[in-house]
């Protein structure tokens, strides 16, 4: 059976909305530990929209928030040097315009997250494998492959860091085909590198398949937050539970347990070829309606039991009342864990 996977880099239209989400949580943290945080991002040309809810012991004005996606711009490397050199082809961080749609949490939420329960109510999968990075091969590999593009074209005069890589195996275990789509001012032959760092030779490699890739980021795509589940999780490894967890505070159970899925799989995986943990939430609620994890092991399906403890001791436990948001978003759920 063929398997394929994409990943794509911070720098994509989706991705820059979850890292500007994560940027602003986190300097509402440092401000306030127990704020409580719901906000998308919509990223079109130099226009960036927020909306949701915010609760907590905090400050900010339109200026801050401009100042904000400012920084968490250029910390992804849409810099006012990389606007220079691209143009009218990417966003350009002088020229956004910020709209602020953030309101209040509804009180009816925050009475039962106050009473240490979960602030949403869902259900969450982890996953782990006996591979490299605990991941299926080809997402470990797509994942390889876009980072290092992205490293390269964060200091390059040429490549841009909008970037997506997708990669197939074969019915082997081979790469059969690696794709990547990477914006550049002057065509470059990168098949060499993509071997390199693949450390075998695909049978297929396509560089930007149009033929021409210059125009990127927000002007050449609307970017929006929560759309990279596949990329941020397990691919078509298993099924993808929950929301994003990259626009939340951690009281939210997408956040949370989302992240506490992957660590009980990685934990519980030991002498298994794959661990799914499959975990559901009451908004409102600390005990969980559902916990299972299942073990499997060539033909052999096991399963065991784990102890979850309340919203408070879940966040304490994964340091997830402090400013990591932007940093889990970079790196994602199954690089922290692994």
């Amino acid at each position: 059976m063929k398997k394929t996977a994409e990943f794509v880099s911070l720098g994509h239209p989706d991705k820059t909305a979850d890292f500007i989400s994560s940027y602003v949580l986190d300097r509402l943290i440092e401000q306030d530990p127990h704020v409580k945080y719901a906000v998308e991002v919509m990223v079109k040309d130099n226009e960036v929209i927020l909306g949701g809810e915010v609760k907590g012991n905090v400050e900010f004005s339109l200026a801050t928030l401009q100042t904000w996606i400012y920084d968490a711009l250029a910390k992804i490397g849409y810099t006012e040097d990389y606007s220079k050199r691209w143009g009218v082809n990417a966003i350009n961080p002088l020229k956004v315009n910020v709209t602020n749609l953030i309101g209040k949490q509804s009180g009816d939420i925050n009475q039962g997250v106050e009473a240490d329960g979960w602030g949403d109510q869902g259900v969450f999968v982890g996953y782990a494998c006996k591979s490299e990075g605990k991941v299926s091969r080809e997402l470990f590999l797509a994942r390889k492959l876009n980072h290092a593009l992205y490293e390269m074209a964060k200091t390059s005069e040429n490549f841009g860091i909008d970037i997506k890589t997708q990669i197939t195996m074969n019915d082997i275990g081979g790469v059969e085909t690696a794709i990547v789509a990477i914006p550049m001012l002057k065509e470059i032959d990168l098949r060499d590198f993509v071997t390199s760092v693949l450390g075998e030779e695909p049978e297929n490699i396509i560089i930007n398949g149009t033929g021409r890739y210059v125009m990127h980021s927000s002007i050449a795509d609307c970017g929006v937050t929560g759309r990279k589940l596949a990329c941020d999780f397990y691919s078509t490894t298993c099924a993808v539970g929950g929301g994003s967890p990259w626009t939340k505070d951690a009281s939210k159970a997408d956040v949370s347990l989302n992240i506490l899925a992957r660590k009980l799989a990685v934990e519980n995986l030991d002498g298994a070829h794959e661990c799914w943990v499959y975990l559901s939430s009451c908004i409102g609620r600390a005990d969980l309606p559902s916990v299972e994890v299942v073990r499997k092991t060539g033909m052999a399906i096991g399963y065991r039991d784990v102890k979850i403890g309340k919203p408070s001791e879940i966040i304490e436990e994964l340091g997830l009342n402090k400013p990591v948001f932007a940093d889990l978003c970079a790196r994602g759920i199954t690089e922290v864990y692994k």
